[in-house]
């Protein structure tokens, strides 16, 4: 057996008992799985669609297939949470586009953009605001280049030679109709620090005390001296502004640069500046800060707020740092600034009649900050129409509480209306979300009909999600359902043509149809055109049925579920198939809003290579995000029953599935990804339900996340018996059933380090337990080379080939 866990191969560590043909457990190089599951990682991809502001054009962005590891595998700088390109001075990107169309909206006819050079990698593409121009961004050898695309010509081409630094944004963005704010690499820039190969000295960490932090276990963080050097070059930015035919002015001085925006008159810009000192245990965002504004040739006009470094926030995840924070534009003025500012210290444990409060200050800000609202719980969002009309909303993490209220920004004298209050896990109850169009500066507004805006959302309800579009009036506080999804189609709302509702765009699906776009008219010239004909991308799981499942826990709960039954199979006369269910917990306030249906049985059958569905194809059902609620009403926390709960849930689906006759009792796999990985193994562990577990880049030791995890919001300390009830490493020695880890090498997730997959697969090993762990080189926490996922593929197949559908018979078992 293995002393220590220690690398056996490039990707694979397995327990000696397991079914790997070499003693140590490593097959050679990544695996191939069967030739149906290869078919569905390199089935074609569709456009991906990007409607026009106008809605007159949109632009197809055309998918190559997925990267390869040695792409993937090209070097990265992981600093102070970010993880970064050195070649390019990008966020590490590696899904990009490779060649684009223009769709226009009123004949339906689409046109190749020319002027693109082989083997382009498109990164971020931006609409002009009034729909004359496309500028993307492409990657090269040398750097992030800014691209632009005529509409009218549907030709393209480079804009300028200097470079985007695009580490923390995409390196540009539309300041009005023909003008855009880059970001660019600095002139004549020194080279990168270098780290010194002899240390010279140790790297410490010191507190002198202080309150209760609640800091995560987060990952990248700054290591040393150089690393916060190395940051501080990654982000050294010099704005400018280029237009359209390519004229360049650069601005300002070179800054460690953070964010960036234009006032909507483009008269302005908002900076934000990190300063020094760093953290080592925090990432960027919780930096200290520098809050300013520009005029557009460069020169500083205000320190807007210097803000310390959040390093010691109060516990809970309404907690928020003192002072202000959250610092925008108003996108209906020329130049106003918004922000927050917390009361009672932020913390949201001290019983307060207000916990926030939103204040503007209009250029030159000079006159006194305009209050505009006091909240009672943390802001959450702001849609703006003029100043006599926003709508602000609120919620509060803690009780799962959420409102919207109207104001007139304008109006000192204006007593807020509340518009909408709900629980946010609420759905059925969800009104929706509003519809915004442009106004004169481009920016997003609300969209009106005299005293009505418009709402669109998924429309839940216990016959699954039906979209919707209303018109809600602001003085009667009735809405009008104009349209709503009607079966057997799953179609949502992308945009309207007019302010009257009466004709807007639509993407439409169906169970063998994916989604594509249409023209949708309302009224008594009622139509509906197609703007784009994708085909199946898997024709060869056409056919596969799709049911939703309603259900009841031992205490009376609605649960639901997806059931995917593979082409072909009739459960009356094939009998039960072995199954593989996969889930992801969710936590709740109320019972109510836990037996909720969610998503809907018109959605398209996306057979993809992420989920369960794949092993459709290899003859399996399916039983997919059967809920698992964990529910704490009250003052009560959900986590101090997680455990009993979530074996009603699986005991619930299990026997569902087995009554249905649709799934082998004694067959049947569990699996998740992330949290729904920290479940499977805990249902293995505490039942035996499942014949067999795929856990892919979970957490299992909670004492490893000590300042709380997912929804948890108590610290270790707080909740000792609850982190180690909830931990699945704690009972490695009553794991019975075998069970599968996969894991990223270099997951970015907070808490899911791969050390917890690596500790848990050590101890079942130790324990004699049949287990396998395969770990996925330069993969983080979602798996993006092809070779890294066609091997999970493979891992997956065959641990369910072997432990499910032939497995022996064992303690009474078949």
């Amino acid at each position: 057996m293995f002393p220590s866990l220690q690398r056996l191969t490039p990707v694979l560590l397995a327990s000696l008992s397991l079914l790997a043909p070499s003693a140590h457990g490593g097959e050679g190089g990544y695996q191939l799985p069967p030739p149906e599951l290869q078919a569905l990682v390199d089935a074609p991809r569709s456009p991906l669609f990007k409607l026009g502001p106008q809605r007159k054009s949109a632009l197809l962005v055309s998918q190559p297939g997925l990267p390869g590891i040695a792409e993937v595998a090209q070097p990265e700088l992981k600093l102070a949470g970010l993880r970064i390109n050195p070649r390019t001075r990008a966020a590490s990107h590696f899904d990009f586009g490779d060649g684009l169309s223009v769709l226009d909206i009123a004949s339906g006819k689409t046109r190749a953009v020319s002027g693109l050079p082989a083997r382009i990698k498109i990164a971020d593409t931006l609409w002009s605001p009034d729909e004359r121009w496309v500028a993307f961004s492409r990657w090269s050898e040398e750097g992030v280049e800014l691209w632009l695309l005529d509409v009218s010509k549907a030709s393209a081409h480079r804009l300028l030679r200097d470079k985007l630094n695009a580490t923390t944004s995409a390196g540009f963005a539309w300041s009005g109709q023909d003008k855009l704010l880059l970001r660019l690499l600095p002139l004549q820039q020194k080279p990168a620090p270098q780290e010194k190969a002899v240390p010279a000295g140790p790297n410490t960490l010191e507190t002198r005390g202080g309150k209760v932090a609640q800091n995560r276990t987060y990952p990248d963080m700054l290591k040393n001296a150089h690393d916060a050097d190395l940051l501080d070059w990654q982000l050294q930015t010099q704005l400018a502004f280029v237009d359209i035919r390519g004229k360049l002015r650069r601005i300002g001085p070179v800054m460690t640069l953070s964010k960036a925006q234009t006032s909507p008159d483009g008269k302005l810009i908002l900076t934000t500046e990190l300063r020094r000192p760093y953290s080592s245990m925090l990432p960027l965002e919780r930096y200290a800060q520098s809050i300013t504004v520009w005029d557009a040739q460069g020169k500083k006009l205000k320190t807007i707020a210097e803000r310390p470094m959040r390093e010691r926030l109060p516990s809970g995840n309404d907690a928020v740092q003192a002072g202000p924070r959250d610092f925008g534009w108003r996108s209906d003025k020329p130049a106003t600034l918004y922000w927050l500012e917390a009361q009672a210290g932020g913390d949201p444990e001290v019983h307060a009649r207000v916990h926030d409060v939103l204040l503007q200050q209009a250029a030159p800000f000079v006159a006194a900050p305009q209050k505009l609202l006091e909240l009672g719980w943390r802001f959450a969002g702001v849609h703006w129409a003029s100043d006599g009309l926003a709508l602000v909303t609120e919620n509060w993490w803690k009780t799962h509480d959420t409102r919207t209220w109207r104001i007139q920004p304008g109006n000192a004298d204006f007593k807020p209306e509340l518009l909408f209050s709900r629980k946010s896990e609420d759905q059925y109850a969800n009104p929706g979300a509003p519809l915004t169009t442009l106004n004169q500066f481009g920016r997003a507004v609300l969209r009106l009909d005299g005293s009505s805006i418009f709402l669109s959302g998924a429309g839940a309800s216990p016959e699954g999600d039906r979209p919707f579009l209303d018109k809600f009036d602001l003085v009667s506080k009735q809405s009008l359902r104009l349209w709503r999804s009607q079966a057997p189609y799953y179609e949502e709302v992308l945009g309207l043509f007019d302010d009257k509702g009466r004709s807007f765009i639509t993407s439409r699906e169906a169970n063998d149809e994916p989604p594509n776009f249409f023209v949708r008219q309302l009224g008594a010239a009622a139509s509906l055109r197609a703007l784009t004909q994708f085909p199946h991308p898997t024709p060869q799981l056409k056919g596969v049925r799709k049911l939703q499942l309603h259900y009841e826990r031992d205490d009376g709960l609605d649960l639901s579920a997806t059931l995917y039954l593979p082409p072909g199979y009739d459960p009356k006369r094939d009998g039960p198939r072995p199954m593989l269910m996969w889930a992801y917990p969710r936590e709740f306030k109320t019972a109510e809003a836990a037996g909720q249906v969610h998503s809907s049985p018109y959605k398209f059958n996306r057979i993809g290579y992420n989920g369960p569905q794949a092993m459709l194809a290899r003859g399996y059902t399916v039983l997919d995000g059967p809920a698992m609620p964990i529910i704490g009403e009250g003052r009560k926390e959900p986590n101090d029953s997680y455990l009993e709960q979530l074996k009603m849930d699986a005991e619930a689906a299990v026997e569902e599935v087995v009554r249905l006759g649709v799934a082998d009792r004694h067959r049947i796999a569990l699996g998740g990804h992330s949290y729904g990985a920290f479940m499977t193994a805990n249902l293995l562990a505490h039942t035996r339900l499942f014949r067999a577990g795929i856990a892919r880049s979970g957490a299992y030791n909670r004492s490893l996340t000590p300042f709380g995890f997912q929804s948890e919001d108590r610290n270790f300390w707080q909740a000792k018996k609850t982190y180690q009830d909830m931990s699945p490493f704690n009972f490695a020695n009553q794991f019975k059933d075998p069970i599968l880890f996969i894991h990223g090498e270099q997951d970015n997730n907070p808490g899911t380090f791969p050390l917890q997959s690596e500790r848990m697969y050590q101890a079942l090993q130790g324990l004699g337990a049949v287990t396998r762990l395969a770990m996925l080189p330069n993969e983080s926490h979602g798996y993006r080379a092809r070779e890294s996922i066609l091997h999970m593929l493979w891992e997956q197949d065959r641990w369910l080939e072997t432990y499910v559908k032939n497995a022996k018979a064992e303690n009474g078992k078949e």
